[in-house]
């Protein structure tokens, strides 16, 4: 077994690998055992009771996080040019249609997100492919093909995020940072769960949410206690 570190040995102290901690007190220990000197980011990994080779236990949606993220999201936005001065004005960083589609398809991804209207979306079919597999192709189901792109713009800008399970059945998700305190963490994860709870498919037996688990970067892991008596 690798030897500890003194600050590992030092957070070892401050937590138990194995309890699991309720949600406002794990937002203490979160902190309590970061080692980074920067404002760590919070992230959550929930594993959901789904079968992620069914289509119809795929579990997608968005959320808007009361405090936001903490983390500034790059906005793309395919429009037609009627529009890509309310896009700029709303907040997004690269606007346009032809020149953006050529510029994806020579291997440019410098972005978080991609908006687009409903009138521009069979121009950019021909890339759904390079963006489908990295989660940016706009999707009606979360709000990304939209004529009101002012109002969406904003809510991504101020913290609304997309999620949606992997392949293993987990959603992996950024819901704040440090020094957010413990009240605004406690109220964004509450918000984050209660989302993926209603977002349970129809067809899923059993226990949905199985585990969640919380971390700072770079930080020690922190199980929540869900109140289920099974994994």
């Amino acid at each position: 077994m690798a030897k500890l570190s003194k600050k590992q040995r030092a957070v070892a102290d401050k937590y138990e690998a194995e309890k699991l901690y309720p949600v406002a007190e794990a937002m203490k220990v979160v902190k309590d055992v970061n080692l980074t000197k920067f404002d760590a980011s919070v992230d959550l990994a929930i594993r959901l009771g789904v079968d992620p080779r069914k289509a119809n236990q795929m579990v997608r949606g968005v959320v808007s996080l009361p405090h936001g993220t903490g983390k500034s999201k790059t906005v793309l936005v395919f429009c037609t040019p009627d529009k890509e001065e309310e896009a700029k004005a709303a907040g997004a960083d690269h606007v346009g249609m032809d020149e953006l589609v050529e510029k994806i398809q020579g291997g440019w991804l410098d972005f978080d997100v991609a908006v687009a209207t409903p009138n521009v979306m069979a121009k950019i079919g021909r890339i759904a492919r390079i963006l489908g597999p990295r989660g940016l192709m706009p999707n009606p189901k979360t709000g990304t093909v939209t004529p009101d792109i002012e109002k969406v713009i904003k809510e991504l800008v101020g913290g609304r995020l997309e999620f949606r399970n992997d392949k293993f059945g987990l959603v992996h998700t950024i819901f704040g940072k440090l020094s957010f305190g413990q009240d605004k963490l406690t109220e964004n994860l509450e918000t984050m769960i209660k989302t993926i709870e209603d977002a349970k498919p129809s067809g899923q037996k059993g226990i949905y949410i199985k585990k969640i688990t919380i971390n700072s970067t770079m930080g020690a892991g922190i199980q929540i206690n869900l109140g289920n008596d099974e994994e």
